[in-house]
């Protein structure tokens, strides 16, 4: 029984593992990616819409 158990630990171990650096090698960078795109994107389309920033002419 002991056995059982300690193996499914290590099986749960290695798929936290396994997690973890997919989401800090994969899906965070990816993520920042597209906010700050998401973003640059939003700031790029209302200046189309409402002009640039900067003193009224």
């Amino acid at each position: 029984m002991t056995t059982d158990n300690n193996n499914d630990n290590n099986v749960q171990k290695s798929k936290e593992t396994r997690l973890f650096l997919f989401l800090v090698v994969c899906f965070f960078p990816l993520l920042s990616i597209a906010l700050v795109g998401g973003y640059g994107f939003f700031i790029w389309f209302m200046q189309m819409l409402i002009g640039p920033p900067g003193p009224p002419s």
